[in-house]
């Protein structure tokens, strides 16, 4: 027992006490330096209990940013050129208790170059092979530049789903979907943050397994129409499939075809998510209506399913 009342609350646990388990420190953290002036940190998931709601990454002392629980990597920007930091990430539960930190890890970013306008060669054609059902094993042939190639990029389709410094030609691909077909391209940068184009793709599948995708569709999609000074629009509402990242991407198709793209700007919201567009000033009119997400690692998951709408129905 505690021998007074200031005792007793301090053993009882104060504010600042989360009452309960913390997540784990992130592990498999890595920094990789960008450009004279940015930092590419990546980590592995944290799973299990208590669910992690977000991470924070620090450069030093200093919290730099903060990303959601299913972000796995943040690019660290407007830093010194060559200057050594240290970097570690942090996860938070759902009540925003962070557990401890994560080993820390070291990157120095290049020097600047003055009045550097010429991007890298083009990386050579790349290799690969897919490691199990959930991963892929990249390399490719290096980029030449002036002074130096800071990083190289790994694009599938139009995404960037991974960096690795300028002395690395090779990396493992992870947060893969098994049985999917993917397509990979490397760019190289410079210290001045050039780009090069893009190299030659070279395409992939991941063996079959769990998880294989077909439950990569929004969910609970409902379409209504509406008027509004003379013009229809059509009300979209779904839930977003569950994966392993956030969805900020959306594709809408009209009778078949793609209408129109949705682009979240912000934090994509997690639960029931609404769009709604214009389609024209005519009633009577039928539409049969799908959308489908783009996925993290890039590539795009299933169409829901296919609601029909009339407008002044």
């Amino acid at each position: 027992m505690c021998g007074s009342l200031f005792v007793l609350t301090s053993c009882a646990g104060g504010a600042d006490d989360p009452g309960g388990p913390l997540p784990p420190a992130p592990m498999g953290v890595t920094a990789a330096a960008g450009s004279a002036t940015s930092v590419h940190v990546m980590w592995n998931r944290v799973s299990g209990k208590p669910e992690v709601t977000a991470y924070e990454v620090y450069r030093g002392t200093t919290k730099v940013d903060r990303v959601p629980g299913a972000e796995h990597m943040v690019d660290v920007t407007r830093l010194a050129p060559a200057t050594a930091y240290v970097f570690t990430v942090r996860a938070l539960d759902s009540d925003g208790n962070p557990g401890p930190p994560s080993a820390a890890v070291r990157a120095t970013t290049p020097a600047a170059v003055a009045a550097d306008r010429t991007p890298p060669s083009r990386p050579g054609r790349p290799s690969g092979k897919a490691v199990g059902s959930r991963a892929a094993q990249l390399e490719w042939s290096p980029s030449t530049d002036a002074r130096g190639v800071a990083s190289y990029d790994i694009y599938q389709g139009d995404s960037k789903i991974h960096s690795v410094g300028g002395a690395q030609t090779a990396t493992v691909v992870t947060g893969l979907r098994p049985g999917t077909d993917y397509s990979f391209t490397v760019r190289a940068r410079d210290a001045a943050d050039n780009v090069s184009p893009a190299s030659a793709a070279v395409r992939l599948a991941t063996e079959p397994g769990a998880g294989d995708g077909r439950g990569t569709a929004p969910t609970e999609f409902g379409v209504r129409a509406h008027r509004k000074d003379g013009a229809y629009y059509l009300d979209l509402s779904w839930i977003p499939p569950r994966t392993d990242g956030v969805i900020t991407e959306y594709r809408i198709d009209l009778d078949g075809h793609q209408a129109t793209s949705l682009v979240w700007g912000g934090t994509p919201p997690r639960g029931r998510s609404t769009y709604s567009f214009y389609v024209g000033r005519d009633a009577g009119v039928v539409y049969r209506v799908r959308l489908r997400a783009k996925l993290p690692d890039g590539t795009w998951g299933g169409f829901s399913a296919e609601r029909s709408v009339t407008t002044g129905g």
